[in-house]
């Protein structure tokens, strides 16, 4: 499985968690099978809000799950209608301690009462 994180910026494992997924820096995807992890550039990052396409970012990274601290509604509704389900990590956290928790089955799935209602929204 391979596990899309949005952080601050690529520092391995310790890079921290970013509290919204279509503007974070960087993609960390994280393959479950191999132990290893990826960091791509988000080049959404700079979007007009509702201009992005959160789904054709994750299919190209080939992602199956994303871990994210916080997620607009809109995001949410068509990554889920790909198949992505998406979870809550801790903003600020770091990827180390996300991928553990998902892991442990320890992030709840989002649902439409726990996205973000805008941008400056960070969790």
């Amino acid at each position: 499985m391979r596990l899309c994180i949005p952080v601050e910026k690529n520092e391995g494992m310790e890079s921290k968690v970013y509290g919204h997924f279509g503007s974070a820096p960087v993609f960390a995807v994280y393959d479950t099978e191999k132990a290893v992890a990826e960091f791509n550039d988000n080049a959404n990052m700079h979007h007009e809000h509702g201009k992005c396409n959160p789904v054709g970012s994750v299919q190209e990274l080939k992602a199956d799950a994303i871990a994210v601290g916080g997620i607009g509604l809109r995001a949410l509704m068509m990554l889920n209608q790909g198949g992505i389900k998406v979870f809550r990590a801790p903003a600020g956290g770091s990827l180390e301690d996300a991928i553990a928790m998902f892991k442990d089955g320890k992030l709840e799935e989002m649902t439409g009462e726990s996205c973000c209602s805008g941008h400056d929204c960070h969790h």
